[in-house]
């Protein structure tokens, strides 16, 4: 630096630029850490306020010989030789502290002006502010205020899952400068969870926020409509999902059922469904449930009508063709065509044959076939790339992607829809993520605008994805990243899908996620070391820890089913690939129970297909049922008395089977 000795006020330096004095002023408190306070402050002054502030003050006492609280010109000199920072060949020199920091402009720095200097601030935070917690309701925007104070206080910095907000272009996710709020455009459950925000530079001093976005019920009735003769039984359920979740009541005729409980008219489920044995006529009405939670209130009405069957009215008309109809059905594909599967009376309602206009239905045919349920027949064919072999419904823009295969090497693997390709599928609002073989990578796309967005790489964990799933609570990707160099299973992934960047591990849990329908269970497989792990999800949108369940029935595929007997709870149904029993697990309480004799499985070499050579499929919201065939026939499961309901003989490979109908 520029030694200037004997001025009592040194002149202006206009060489002395304020990028350089910058540069100076970081030297200067390098070279007084070094000599001064060594080890004593760990880290050093660096993002560290508490060290930054005892490097200045140990510096403005040696500044301060006079120990009169000022520094001047003449003491300013004195440490330049002291220091021998003379030598220093900047243009600038610790002269012009006096011209850039002495805010009163009298030529003398206090200890506050030597804060200024040196970047020291007074910030703070009330320790009842360390955690805000704000509500929203899904739709609206909320504002996110930082509490850290503090005079000249640097810029606002906001953090989620540790990833800087501030510099990402999200749509909806905005820092509007300088008051140093977070705004979140129409929050929705993905965002929910918390947020960190820090003065730059110090991040030792943060608060958090936690957003919760609560969602107004959704609700559905089973069934809508329902004739029943005097002396049978009635019952009507209702589902209601929401968050936080929605409590449920019920009104007969708009009056509350709950003065109205007999012991023949009842509520069962924890208020989820009305049940009503040797119905009489004076049954007869519209039954409302009600969900409401602090977002909201929604109601369906479930009519019931009760006549005798011999009068035949409309209502008893048109319910006995519906429950003889499209509804509620498990559609079967096997080697000889299609089998349509009544599941209460285990009847086979249709045999739509490959000799019915189209031919035989192997996807090695390169096509789709399109089945009219009205009808339950084969009405159309749609061509595709080689090798069609699993499908993927994305219901909130009404598509269907087509996975396709090349050969079975799986050499070229597609994605198409309406004529495009994209070099598996999963949709998350808007974006949709997808993979492609043996690459490290997330790859997103715009499902409105059909365009790709982004990679989200997963190289620096070396994850190559073999499935994924998604929960809207938190917004979380959960990627199951197979099996490492030394064939053990690497733990899952986090992936947010917010920011788009990888959270880190799932703890220790690893292999195959699947997530309930409502987005608060996630059910692991880790099928090398025979493990089922549940974890739940929060309304704040933490992840529990995992509760084990051991099993040795090498677990093929899981479906889900609302429980019979507990409101806002699950159960899961596993099958086996290898052996002959189904799992039963209640989620919330961790029991297990075993449906046997099942039969064997399509041999695993048989099923090139897929790694699920015995699917478990449910029947749907409301649905009793479940399905899981065997190698040469299908089992229909009770998932309410959770036992074998029964066997339907005589259909070979059917390893593909999905649900139709309104339940």
């Amino acid at each position: 630096m520029n030694s200037r000795p004997g001025l009592s006020s040194p002149p202006p330096d206009d060489d002395c630029l304020l990028g350089d004095y910058r540069r100076t002023k970081a030297k200067v408190l390098e070279i007084h850490q070094r000599r001064y306070l060594g080890s004593q402050t760990p880290g050093g002054h660096r993002g560290n306020m508490a060290a930054r502030k005892q490097l200045v003050d140990t510096m403005f006492r040696r500044f301060d010989t006079d120990g009169n609280g000022q520094v001047d010109s003449r003491e300013i000199s004195q440490v330049i030789q002291q220091e021998g920072l003379s030598r220093d060949t900047s243009t600038c020199s610790l002269y012009d502290l006096l011209k850039y920091d002495n805010q009163d402009a009298d030529d003398h720095l206090t200890l506050q002006e030597m804060y200024l200097a040196f970047d020291v601030y007074q910030l703070t935070l009330p320790k009842e502010q360390e955690v805000s917690v704000t509500v929203v309701t899904a739709g609206q925007s909320a504002v996110l205020t930082c509490g850290i104070a503090g005079e000249g206080r640097p810029p606002i910095m906001w953090t989620r899952h540790r990833q800087l907000l501030n510099t990402l272009d999200l749509d909806n996710i905005r820092d509007f400068g300088d008051d140093g709020s977070l705004y979140i455009i129409k929050a929705t459950s993905s965002h929910l969870g918390n947020y960190s925000c820090h003065a730059q530079g110090y991040p030792q001093l943060s608060q958090t926020h936690t957003l919760l976005v609560q969602v107004p019920p959704v609700i559905r009735v089973y069934p809508e409509s329902q004739a029943r003769e005097p002396g049978v039984t009635a019952s009507l359920r209702c589902s209601a999902e929401g968050v936080p979740s929605p409590g449920l009541s019920w009104l007969k005729n708009g009056v509350d059922i709950s003065s109205q409980l007999t012991k023949q008219l009842t509520l069962q489920a924890n208020g989820s469904e009305v049940h009503v044995s040797n119905v009489h006529f004076e049954d007869t009405g519209a039954y409302t449930c009600v969900a409401r939670n602090p977002a909201g209130v929604a109601q369906d009405i479930s009519s019931l009508f009760v006549e005798d069957s011999a009068r035949k009215t409309l209502a008893n008309i048109l319910w006995r063709e519906g429950g003889l109809g499209i509804g509620n059905m498990f559609y079967v594909f096997y080697e000889d065509g299609i089998k349509v599967i009544q599941p209460v009376a285990c009847e086979i309602q249709r045999h739509i044959k490959p000799s019915e206009k189209l031919l035989a239905l192997q996807p090695t045919l390169h096509r789709l076939l399109l089945v009219d349920v009205q009808s339950q027949k084969a009405v159309q064919v749609v061509r595709t790339d080689p090798f069609p072999v699993k499908l993927h419904y994305d219901p909130g823009h009404d598509q269907v992607w087509v996975l396709s295969w090349g050969d079975l090497e799986q050499s070229s693997t597609t994605l198409q829809l309406d004529d495009r390709t994209v070099p598996v599928l999963l949709y998350s609002n808007r974006f949709g993520v997808f993979m492609r073989h043996n690459e490290a990578v997330l790859h997103k796309m715009d499902l409105e605008t059909m365009s790709y967005v982004k990679n989200i790489s997963l190289q620096e964990y070396d994850c190559v994805p073999r499935s994924v799933a998604f929960t809207p609570l938190g917004g979380f990707y959960f990627i199951d990243c197979g099996l490492d160099s030394g064939g053990g299973a690497r733990p899952q992934l986090l992936v947010d899908s917010v920011t788009d960047t990888v959270i880190g591990p799932n703890a220790d849990v690893a292999g195959a996620p699947y997530v309930s329908p409502d987005g608060r269970y996630l059910v692991t497989v880790d099928d090398g070391d025979g493990l089922m792990r549940i974890q739940t999800l929060s309304d704040a949108g933490e992840i529990g820890p995992p509760s084990d369940i051991h099993t040795n029935l090498h677990l093929s595929d899981l479906a889900f089913q609302r429980s019979f007997a507990e409101l806002h709870r699950y159960n899961v149904f596993g099958s086996s690939g290898r052996q002959t029993d189904a799992l039963v697990v209640e989620l919330h309480s961790g029991k297990v129970k075993m449906i046997k004799s099942l039969k064997e499985a399509v041999a695993q070499a048989d099923w090139k297909w897929s790694g699920r050579n015995r699917v478990m499929v449910s029947g749907g919201r409301f649905g009793q049922y479940l399905l899981s065939p065997s190698r040469e026939s299908l089992f229909v499961l009770d998932g309410r008395l959770n036992k074998l309901n029964c066997e339907i003989t005589d259909v070979v490979r059917g390893g593909v089977a999905v649900w139709v109908g309104g339940a």
